[in-house]
């Protein structure tokens, strides 16, 4: 059952313009929390996002703000920009009938344009904790005058970090104050911050759990690392969702994702924390206008999203928590309209799935990514998208099976020895036959699949972990990654100092003069061959592997096959 916004309380100015915006009933959350707030008495409302709890305290705001009073009356405390501009476009939809001047403050924006709005003396200033109180600081704001002061979605501003600079902006505020708190969760810190600054507040619940359980169908989607990214694909051409937003844990992630996507022709973009400002607002355009299909993000960049026709959201990577998985499926199935939430996981996020079922009380739908016509991948495989390869690349000409197929290369794991022409890369204390352990000093990524990155990451995949002074990729189908430029492709590094490909199909390309095949790369003092995966020393040319080597400075080389290596190594340094 509904309520008509002119029966709690609402003076008809607001409501007749509330009925040009199609506005007539109130929500749950605005029937229990408006005739409260209007009363003047502090309230901690709890409900999920979506339910409308920016009208339940933007209107008796806006009924209590004093025009002719030309300073800070009411302080709404945000999370996010996106979060603190949407609020403000709520508030500017009506403001102009009560005379109110609304101001956002957040970062991103030139601190002194904002300046300039504030010496318009703002009735009512929107922002994000860090940028208010740096306008403190410079003593560009006052909130010695502030009588209302709401904390919107303080669950996130704790998981933030704003705790404390949220109490030091309520210490500026006076004591005689009508406080206002709206969470979708209630931590235990949420509930001190509480009762530390509010006086006696009415506690408003909305259940949570039925409002998601109501609106929004969710699935949970058993998958693995490596076939997570064709199971959304494969979902996603399915159920072709009008606008969907996608989560991601990192933005590294999130910017990897999005990039797969639109390799795919999907109209995707991406919204984390990396970008600017102007960037952020002109994305957010582009879906709420539909013009994009997609949008990756991450939790905190999407705290602000509140677009109307949301239908799908996908849980890419799990929630860390409960209450994470109610904040991002709220951006769907709002307003009354039904939504679809689709969380992927792989068997090791069991029990965080779990945790996420007994927060909701509800045991989600389960499916696996076979039901969507993706095969299974091997289960112990990790294929993490923070050292991942984009999918189908167009950087690399020769595909790593390609050059699998021709090097025959494998990689070996837990104690494991493996013998063959191929180089096998193991982890610390592996013995090969054939091929080299890895050691210390030098990490170099050999064999199918492999690639290296900096900062000490190992990859999977036949070669191993990546060094810390150099970063080589050896075999087919590796990549290196060094000073933000990668290669991909039949054993492609890109390097500063040096580029080194080796391996069956790898080649390097320096100087703009590349070389394919066997394990020739092209350089531009020398041209050297390696064996089958196996490399030679920089200052000279050892052979090793699976087929003999020979080379010298500044010449060429073939390769001849089967056997072990003969002869010493020729050129100048040392040999390895």
């Amino acid at each position: 059952m509904t309520t008509p916004f002119d029966r709690l309380g609402v003076r008809k100015e607001l409501t007749d313009e509330l009925r040009q915006h199609g506005l007539v009933q109130a929500t749950p959350v605005q029937t229990s929390a408006i005739p409260v707030l209007l009363s003047g008495a502090d309230a901690i409302v709890q409900a999920q996002t979506g339910t409308g709890k920016t009208l339940a305290f933007a209107l008796p705001i806006l009924e209590k703000i004093r025009p002719d009073n030309s300073h800070v009356q009411a302080l709404i405390l945000t999370p996010t920009r996106e979060l603190a501009l949407q609020i403000t476009q709520e508030f500017n939809k009506l403001a102009s009938i009560m005379s109110a001047n609304v101001l956002a403050a957040y970062g991103g924006q030139d601190v002194e344009a904002q300046i300039r709005k504030l010496e318009g003396r703002p009735h009512i200033v929107v922002g994000t904790p860090g940028r208010l109180l740096d306008h403190l600081r410079r003593r560009t704001i006052r909130l010695s005058d502030v009588s209302m002061l709401v904390l919107d979605e303080a669950d996130q501003m704790l998981h933030m970090g704003f705790l404390t600079e949220v109490e030091e902006l309520i210490m500026q505020t006076p004591e005689r104050r009508q406080t206002m708190l709206f969470s979708a969760t209630m931590p235990d810190a949420v509930r001190r911050l509480a009762q530390r600054y509010m006086k006696n507040p009415e506690d408003i619940r909305i259940r949570t759990q039925q409002v998601t359980l109501t609106s929004i169908k969710q699935l949970a989607v058993e998958t693995t690392d490596r076939a997570k990214q064709d199971t959304l694909l494969a979902m996603i051409e399915q159920q072709r969702p009008y606008l969907a937003v996608v989560f991601c844990r990192t933005k590294v992630r999130a910017k990897k994702l999005n990039e797969a996507l639109q390799e795919h022709g999907l109209l995707s973009d991406e919204l984390h924390g990396d970008l600017t400002q102007a960037k952020r607002e002109q994305v957010m355009r582009r879906f709420r206008s539909a013009k994009l299909q997609l949008l990756v993000a991450t939790d905190v960049a999407a705290r602000g999203i509140d677009v109307e026709g949301v239908t799908h959201v996908y849980n890419y990577d799990i929630p860390l928590d409960g209450e994470s998985y109610i904040h991002r499926i709220g951006r769907t199935g709002r307003a009354g309209q039904k939504g679809m939430a689709i969380t992927l996981f792989s068997p090791r996020d069991r029990q965080k799935l779990a945790s996420i079922e007994r927060t909701v009380d509800e045991k989600l739908e389960r499916r696996s990514s076979s039901d969507f016509g993706v095969g299974p991948a091997s289960p112990d495989e990790d294929y993490s998208m923070d050292t991942e390869r984009a999918p189908r690349a167009s950087r690399g000409k020769q595909t790593a099976r390609s050059s699998r197929e021709t090097a025959g290369r494998s990689g070996g794991r837990s104690g494991e020895a493996r013998r063959g022409a191929g180089r096998t890369a193991g982890r610390r204390e592996e013995s090969n036959r054939g091929g080299r352990p890895a050691g210390r000093g030098r990490d170099d990524a050999r064999g199918a699949g492999g690639f290296a990155e900096r900062g000490g990451e190992s990859s999977r995949g036949g070669g191993r972990p990546a060094g810390r002074g150099r970063d080589d990729a050896r075999g087919a189908g590796g990549f290196a990654e060094r000073g933000g430029e990668s290669s991909r492709g039949g054993g492609r590094p890109a390097g500063r100092g040096r580029d080194d490909a080796r391996g069956a199909g790898g080649f390097a390309e320096r100087g703009g003069e590349s070389s394919r095949g066997g394990g020739r790369p092209a350089g531009r003092g020398r041209d050297d061959a390696r064996g089958a995966g196996r490399p030679a020393g920089r200052g000279s040319d050892s052979p090793r592997g699976g087929g003999k080597t020979s080379s010298g400075r500044g010449g060429t080389s073939a390769r001849s096959g089967g056997g072990r290596p003969s002869g010493k190594p020729s050129g100048r340094g040392r040999s390895r």
